[in-house]
């Protein structure tokens, strides 16, 4: 039998630079620093956070529309600072199909291209696969990010489509977006891939 889901996120991932702690109004100093440049959001369905006081009210949003289990809120904070300097979420999920989404994920530009990005990513899906069980993770990016999808394949994740049309951005854009999943049967393999990429980072550094 699959593990039963909790329906909130009351586990803290720790990694080796970062670690995802459960989202809350206390991040949004820290969240508004990171989250200025306009850069971050150019393909997200927000735009950047305007103030302190916006961060707040963002995380008050989130945390409500996760009220019901259908999403986990995280923040990412750097183990060495202490700093909130991004955030992340499991939704969409889907505890009778054993599958979730991971998406509204960003960081600051500092780390960007970082070991930062690449441990979220795994601590996610270890987390979802290893410990949920969960037969199916998917993600989906603007079709315009090519950055984007490029390092979703690079980690095993299998392109299944073009949802077409599928949302207006802050700036008047109707986005498409493209749709990736990795199964079960894909993990052991992206697991691999994750590991190969954070030697990497460790090795540069």
């Amino acid at each position: 039998m699959p593990p039963t889901w909790p329906s909130e996120p009351q586990v803290v991932l720790e990694g080796r630079t970062i670690r995802l702690e459960p989202l809350e109004e206390r991040h949004a100093r820290d969240l508004h620093e990171a989250g200025r440049e306009a850069s971050i959001w150019t393909y997200m369905p927000r735009g950047p956070l305007a103030s302190v006081d916006d961060a707040r009210a963002m995380i008050r949003s989130v945390l409500e529309s996760a009220r019901d289990g259908s999403a986990w809120p995280f923040a990412t904070v750097e183990n060495e600072s202490g700093r909130a300097i991004g955030s992340t979420r499991y939704f969409d999920i889907r505890p009778e199909h054993r599958g979730l989404e991971i998406g509204w994920t960003w960081l600051g530009v500092a780390w960007q291209r970082t070991a930062a990005n690449t441990e979220q990513k795994r601590l996610l899906l270890a987390h979802a696969f290893d410990v949920l069980g969960a037969l199916r993770v998917q993600l989906k990016t603007d079709a315009r990010n090519v950055r984007s999808q490029r390092a979703i394949e690079r980690i095993g994740g299998v392109r299944e489509g073009v949802l077409r049309a599928h949302m207006i951005l802050p700036d008047g854009h109707v986005r498409d977006s493209v749709m990736y999943s990795i199964t079960r049967p894909d993990w052991p393999e992206a697991k691999r891939r994750l590991a190969e990429l954070e030697a990497r980072y460790r090795d540069a550094g």
